[in-house]
């Protein structure tokens, strides 16, 4: 063998980096192979670049509607060359960031692809050649790529999926878009707030089909208000390449329809990107292309471990990170500290998105007696003065201790407030207990005071519940 660590991990992204600075934290030798740059999908070509543009469409949208309160600009206009540069600017300081992290906690940073072999090594190959390496604890974390449908023209000139979009050098005029997941609806609001005429396809009864039935009425009503068509229930058949742009042949209520556009987006999901990552003989007990793993984290090969969107269960960066750290306490002999069954979920829409822990669905069909309080934010100062369209905060307790079970969130800040619940849920806190704690006016946060009160009937700020 070239090197000896401890613990090799492979795949730099959200689960792999983390996991590899806690490793370094915790004691081990570590190393971390990439074959590209540091921080993955996460940083290079999903969450952060994705929020970016979210964030700079969401600001031209918003001074296009300036003089609703009485601020008057000539000529609001976007250079999408600079929305780009700006995106690339917060990436290239992310992915700086973790490379001196990686210097400062003495991680070795092994740039190529990392193959795991028969043994238990892993190679790793560049353009300068192999390395061989040997670990006692090896770390699979090499993350999702874009997943495919068997759809007849998807291989077209014009059709992209989730990392060729973001090669685009100009804002298209039409945008078709197959999948009203998470992806999907965060497109189509960023393309939207720029002009293009988006079109949404989705085979599922609604689009969000995975969260709370309230989010995907809402966000569906926000959508057509802001120019996007929503078609769900709807199947794509086939894919036409035209002279001035794709067409999507698709399946709606039995009646064939179309739908042409200057490009078409690919939005069905992830899968697991392995290419390259077994070697000859290695066979882990796999399924659907995922990587089975015990309530450790182990494979069905000594030593070797996996974690993160490799593996069955949500495909989440900040569910890859708290894996990683998890795993690496239990190697170092200490309890986790971190419940890996509460997992936020977000979606950087506007309004934001935000949710934890069961949904009333869940809840009935497991039989749980809830209470349930709910405050809309059309009565919430903040939400009034910065204008926020519909939005809504629930709340979920435990019928009989008053726990409180799951909670959605459909406002402004969201994705920020949620983490309040995923700490009520982890640790089993009730409703009184959470309202103990005032909360400052004007704040969307007081919503979450109002939810909270709503679970007794005892809003302030709402009308009493007919019994």
């Amino acid at each position: 063998m070239d090197k000896q660590y401890d613990v090799i991990v492979i795949g730099a992204g959200p689960g792999g980096y983390v996991t590899a600075l806690k490793s370094a934290k915790l004691g081990f030798k570590t190393a971390v192979v990439e074959k590209d740059k540091p921080g993955g999908t996460c940083l290079n070509r999903g969450c952060i670049p994705t929020k970016a543009m979210i964030h700079a469409t969401e600001l031209f949208r918003e001074m296009q509607s300036a003089a609703e309160y009485g601020i008057f600009a000539e000529n609001v206009r976007y250079d999408y060359e600079k929305i780009l540069s700006y995106r690339d600017d917060v990436i290239n300081k992310l992915v700086s960031g973790v490379g001196q992290l990686f210097k400062a906690n003495g991680v070795e940073l092994l740039e190529g692809t990392g193959t795991l072999e028969k043994d238990g090594s892993v190679t790793v190959r560049s353009a300068e050649g192999e390395i061989h390496c040997k670990a006692k604890h090896t770390i699979l974390a090499v993350g999702s790529k874009p997943a495919t449908v068997p759809i007849p023209g998807l291989d077209s000139e014009g059709v992209l999926n989730s990392d060729e979009i973001f090669k685009l050098t100009a804002v298209p005029e039409s945008l078709s878009i197959i999948g009203g997941g998470v992806i999907g609806v965060e497109f189509a609001s960023i393309f939207a707030a720029l002009g293009t005429k988006v079109t949404i396809l989705e085979a599922l009864p609604s689009i969000l089909a995975n969260m709370d039935k309230d989010f995907a009425q809402n966000l569906k009503m926000i959508l057509k208000k802001r120019g996007v068509e929503v078609h769900t229930g709807v199947q794509v058949k086939e894919i036409k390449k035209e002279a001035d742009g794709v067409s999507c042949i698709y399946l709606d209520k039995e009646q064939e329809e179309s739908v042409s556009s200057q490009y078409v987006l690919c939005a069905v999901g992830r899968v697991p990107a392995t290419e390259g990552l077994f070697g000859e003989g290695v066979s882990l007990s796999m399924e659907r292309g995922r990587v089975i793993v015990d309530e450790h984290f182990k494979t069905s090969m000594d030593g070797v471990y996996a974690i993160g969107d490799l593996i069955p269960g949500m495909q989440l960066a900040h569910l890859a990170s708290a894996q990683g750290i998890c795993l690496m306490e239990e190697l170092a002999g200490e309890k986790r500290s971190i419940d890996l069954s509460v997992v936020p979920s977000c979606v950087y829409t506007s309004p934001e998105i935000a949710s934890v822990g069961i949904t009333e669905a869940i809840a009935k069909d497991k039989g749980i007696e809830i209470e349930v309080g709910k405050f809309m934010m059309s009565a919430n100062g903040k939400s009034l003065i910065s204008k926020e369209e519909r939005g809504f905060v629930k709340i979920l307790a435990d019928k009989e201790t008053q726990k409180v079970l799951g909670v959605q969130m459909m406002c402004a800040r969201a994705t920020d407030m949620i983490g309040e619940f995923g700490n009520a849920v982890a640790n089993g806190f009730t409703v009184p207990q959470l309202l103990k704690a005032m909360r400052a006016h004007p704040t969307y946060n007081e919503a979450v005071g109002e939810a909270l009160e709503d679970v007794f009937s005892e809003a302030v700020h709402a009308a009493p519940k007919r019994k």
